[in-house]
């Protein structure tokens, strides 16, 4: 699965060229061009980590950061500040609002890109692992296996993304919308619902008849992979 990067830029050159490269990376992107949009957006997306520039229209990138970080669900998610500020009083100004790098424009794209990788690997190291475990279930991704409790588990491809998506965040609660987006792609067309026979199709597939049901459903809101519903 692609992590998903946030970029609140407004300089449309420089957005050009981050998308670009993140994506060439391997990463999935989506924009913001004002601080406003930037924390709805964080809200809604939940990204993976946040590009955040320093000088945007209406609220800087620090008033940003600083709101994004008063969120419970805001206070993980990696954040690194682009600015031409160079000074000393201005990286220690843009960590203490909350940023975890901070990377002084003009820059390399290969060095963002490292950074990016970096903070993402002591943020989530789950993003970059070949393995991952939660409550019984294991997942090789290089083997595309997955098992639990021992038990060869069966999954199509899509119930294989599905499930990756909530192993990677268990515990969180995933939107039908965000699972569109992260388990089928943004460039895809699927109707909603469809989201649900495959939760079906994957609980099936997971769950033997002496085992509890890890996939927990939150009305209005999504679902979630949580051992706290056995």
């Amino acid at each position: 699965m692609k992590p998903l990067i946030l970029i609140v830029e407004d300089d449309p050159a420089l957005v050009e060229l981050l998308t670009y490269n993140l994506e060439t990376a391997g990463f999935a992107t989506v924009v913001a061009t004002d601080g406003e949009t930037g924390v709805l957006i964080a809200d809604e997306e939940k990204p993976d980590l946040i590009l955040l520039d320093w000088m945007l229209p209406n609220l800087s990138g620090i008033d940003v950061c600083r709101r994004i970080r008063k969120k419970p669900e805001g206070r993980a998610v990696p954040i690194i500040m682009l600015t031409a500020r160079g000074e000393e009083s201005d990286r220690v100004h843009g960590l203490d609002s909350g940023a975890d790098d901070y990377v002084i424009k003009p820059f390399s794209p290969g060095e963002l890109i490292a950074r990016v990788r970096a903070a993402l690997r002591r943020a989530s190291p789950e993003l970059t692992e070949e393995m991952l475990t939660y409550a019984g279930l294991s997942m090789d991704l290089a083997a595309h296996r997955v098992t639990r409790n021992g038990r060869a588990v069966k999954l199509g491809p899509t119930e294989f993304r599905l499930l990756r998506v909530f192993m990677e965040r268990p515990g969180r609660v995933f939107s039908r919308e965000q699972l569109l987006d992260r388990a089928w792609g943004r460039d895809v067309y699927v109707e909603i619902r469809t989201v649900d026979v495959h939760i079906r199709r994957l609980r099936k597939a997971l769950n033997a008849p002496d085992e509890p049901d890890l996939i927990r459903t939150v009305r209005s809101a999504g679902y979630a992979l949580d051992s706290a519903v056995a």
